[in-house]
């Protein structure tokens, strides 16, 4: 056991459908995945409430920092086996009933719930306080999930040292396992290919054997894992039900959640076998259901799905203005990776590329989160390769303002002042003019990739009041971007005659 003078630091991947915490030994000079009560080192992330007990042990990470009228909300809102309603300022509420009572949860109080559960387990295995963490986030989360994140961590009791990608805590995992290998070179160009429960991320890293970890770009999908692929099998049973008895099951809820666990089993199956089963008893009416599915079939259900993985590791790639020749080694992680066709694709995609397959998928990101989390700590109680870890991390998604088209005269255009793939922590300054003899403005902060501003992320408004004019009717302003480690925006915006000055950091609203 590891005895400190303070609380103890934890690595935690936070997932989709399954979590997973790390902590550094230092007398054992290595990292300890931590077993949850039942002896597992990942826990289910779900949260289930009957009519005595809240048993924390599916995660709301597809909810967390969104909008309830988000059209991904939305769609996915027609699949779940809860309720969301409305909240304040758009915010995403879940409804439940728990003690004869309806209660109600904003996603990073239920996300709060499985933190919880998984300082309470690394408490248990350490045999002290864990006060700090280092949490993992998707790349391709945006400011506003990346805060709600933060935010589950304190409602947890966390000090959050840093929020850390996925990709990126995989790839130190990696790193810091392979340093000390004969054949390692000084430098490698690393693809880490993650592909979860229920988000999909690619990071292009170069990593020096000294410790040095350069994000060159990340791309991904939030809404791209097994989930999809359990709910295409689900699409298809449900047909399937509907052709042999008449029924359809739809917009049945609970008989739909005993479909989907069914699936997801035949799934996981599908990764060692060509041939599956699924069966479930009296899933609806009484009447029984069994059907089988093949691996082809599968895949050929999942198609579409597949193809935008390797879409969207093409688009980081000329991100990182990097040749697939010139990537060294592919690292794949993540349940959903095991899938065959997954890797068979990108080996094919890489000249039939040995992937690196030898860490374990479910607990790299974790692993990699509590090297990082004992760096940040400041304990000096270890003289591993870790003391010289240097990360170089980038933002995923573009950052500006809306600024005025000169065709229309609306306010819909996106002028970037942080392009997507920058290195952070950074700060970035530029001048804009307000609009002539207005004595006030707004400033709209957008994320995202499009010129239009509709089809981008609105993160926050503020205004600036009582600006000077100058003789032509317009007033000078410095706006400010800054980034912090985290990936966690703060803008401010001056005019630069009188000093006149507003901030906000951009937090969920």
């Amino acid at each position: 056991m590891s005895h400190r003078s303070k609380g103890a630091a934890i690595g935690i991947d936070l997932g989709t459908t399954y979590s997973c915490a790390g902590v550094w030994f230092y007398k054992k000079n290595r990292v300890e995945i931590i077993p949850n009560e039942q002896g597992n080192k990942i826990t289910p992330s779900f949260i289930s409430f009957n009519d005595s007990e809240l048993l924390v042990g599916e995660d709301v990470k597809r909810l967390i920092g969104s909008r309830f009228t988000d059209p991904q909300v939305q769609k996915d809102m027609k699949s779940w086996p809860f309720k969301v309603i409305e909240g304040p300022s758009e915010k995403p509420i879940v409804v439940v009933e728990f003690n004869g009572e309806e209660k109600k949860y904003a996603p990073e109080e239920l996300s709060a719930m499985v933190l919880k559960k998984m300082k309470e387990a690394a408490e248990e295995f350490i045999g002290t306080e864990v006060t700090d963490a280092v949490i993992t986030v998707p790349a391709y989360f945006n400011n506003m999930q990346r805060e709600a994140t933060k935010e589950a961590g304190v409602i947890a009791g966390l000090n959050v040292l840093r929020l850390i990608n996925e990709p990126t805590a995989a790839a130190i995992a990696h790193g810091v396992d392979h340093m000390e290998d004969k054949d390692w070179v000084k430098e490698k160009n690393v693809l880490v290919f993650d592909l979860g429960g229920g988000t999909f991320d690619v990071s292009l890293l170069r990593v020096v054997n000294t410790g040095s970890i350069d994000v060159k770009a990340v791309g991904g999908d939030t809404h791209l894992g097994g989930e999809d692929f359990d709910m295409t099998l689900v699409n298809h049973c449900v047909k399937e039900f509907e052709k042999k008895h008449s029924e359809d099951i739809s917009g049945n809820p609970r008989a739909l959640a005993r479909l989907k666990v069914a699936c997801e089993k035949a799934k996981r199956d599908l990764s060692s076998t060509t041939l599956a089963s699924i069966e479930v008893d009296c899933l609806y009416k009484g009447i029984d259901f069994s059907t089988k599915i093949s691996r082809a079939k599968f895949e050929e259900l999942n198609s579409g799905f597949f193809e935008k993985c390797v879409d969207i590791v093409v688009k980081c790639l000329n991100d990182g203005k990097m040749d697939v020749k010139e990537v060294d080694e592919v690292v794949v992680v993540g349940g959903s990776s095991r899938i065959p066709k997954v890797q068979r694709m990108l080996e094919d995609f890489f000249n039939r590329k040995v992937l690196s397959k030898d860490m374990n998928g479910d607990e790299a990101v974790a692993f990699g989160a509590a090297i990082l989390a004992e760096k940040l700590s400041g304990n000096d109680n270890n003289d591993s390769v870790n003391r010289d870890l240097m990360l170089l991390d980038v933002i995923p998604l573009s950052l500006g303002i809306a600024v005025d088209n000169a065709c229309n005269g609306e306010k819909d255009i996106m002028c970037v002042v942080i392009p997507r793939n920058t290195c952070i922590p950074t700060s970035v300054k530029k001048i804009f003019y307000s609009v002539v003899n207005k004595t006030k403005v707004r400033i709209d902060v957008f994320q995202g990739e499009s010129m239009n501003v509709k089809n981008n992320i609105l993160l926050r408004q503020f205004s600036l009041h009582n600006l000077t004019l100058c003789p032509n009717g317009n007033s000078e302003l410095e706006v400010c971007f800054s980034i912090d480690a985290n990936g966690i925006l703060q803008v401010s915006a001056e005019e630069t005659s009188t000093g006149n000055r507003k901030s906000i950091t951009i937090a969920k609203t």
